[in-house]
């Protein structure tokens, strides 16, 4: 099993069941993220990569050891190791002269990159800076997007499908109202990106309904956009096809409005409504004859 690449005959059930594992299916595995640092990294890199990594645990493996690698030059490296751990999504941290305090979203389509977007830092406030209770690991996070740039801008439009692709978590197959207690919250106004953590806290309203109220828990960030690597709509396309197993079935003389109203269309033969049966009654029934006054 030392072959990454073309066709591998397993010769003993464990490694039968690990290459099982990495075989594609209808229902895809939750996706891991991994999350380096390069060469240099300073001190805020560092500390916001495990903060990231704190939000996104267990789904996620973080590289203490630093990877001298350049992802928009060469990313041969990053689609190794993707490979290795099985990951589809990564964070990379750098800090150079040029482009202090660097952090690359990236997303990974049969282990080669789809997406890159290149975030400076310009502010952080790190998660044990802000002295609030904390949510429990492994929550799914609620996400929020703010700003005209993310429904008119393409480079924002595919930097907000990458970072709710980062951020979703597994699929929840029912919801649970104390569960709701984690926001993000991403807001795009002159240029940069603002991200905000918060927990959501029930309080009593004296109803039924409780009142909601969010405290900020961190980590907090300042971002603008500097470089992106964006798919081509081809490949883009790609990969968001869906096997036909998957698709629905569509349903003959069914359809849907924009609420979600099912409307059903019935095909009946032409009917005689000389011989509809009617409700009988007295003044409708028919005089054998009439009488002369």
């Amino acid at each position: 099993m030392t072959q990454l690449d073309g066709v591998i005959k397993p010769k003993t059930k464990r490694s039968k069941r690990f290459l099982d594992r990495r075989a594609p299916k209808l229902t895809e595995d939750v996706k891991t993220t991994m999350i380096m640092k390069g060469g240099n990294a300073s001190l805020t890199v560092t500390q916001a990569l495990k903060d990231i990594y704190s939000l996104k645990k267990p789904n996620a493996v973080l590289y203490k050891k630093k990877n001298i690698t350049r992802p928009f030059e060469d990313s041969t490296s990053l689609e190794f190791f993707s490979k290795k751990t099985d990951c589809s999504l990564f964070l990379f941290g750098s800090h150079n002269k040029k482009r202090p305090n660097n952090l690359i979203f990236g997303r990974m389509f049969d282990f080669h990159v789809l997406d890159m977007v290149e975030l400076g830092v310009e502010k952080y406030v790190a998660l044990s800076e802000i002295k609030n209770s904390k949510c429990p690991e492994g929550t799914k996070p609620m996400l929020v997007f703010a700003g005209e740039a993310f429904d008119t801008d393409n480079e924002h439009k595919r930097l907000k499908s990458l970072l709710i692709d980062f951020f979703r978590g597994p699929t929840a197959s029912a919801v649970r109202l104390a569960g709701l207690e984690h926001v993000l919250h991403f807001t795009a106004l002159d240029g940069k990106i603002y991200m905000r953590s918060y927990r959501c806290m029930l309080k009593k309203s004296g109803c039924r309904t409780p009142r909601i109220e969010l405290e900020e828990m961190g980590p907090s960030f300042d971002l603008v956009l500097r470089r992106t690597h964006l798919a081509s709509d081809d490949l883009y396309k790609l990969a968001h096809r869906k096997p036909k197993a998957l698709k629905a079935k569509k349903k003959k003389n069914i359809s849907h409005n924009v609420f979600g109203t099912k409307f059903g269309r019935v095909h009946m033969q032409k009917q005689d409504l000389a011989k509809l049966q009617t409700r009988k009654m007295k003044g409708l029934r028919k005089r054998r004859g009439r009488r002369g006054r």
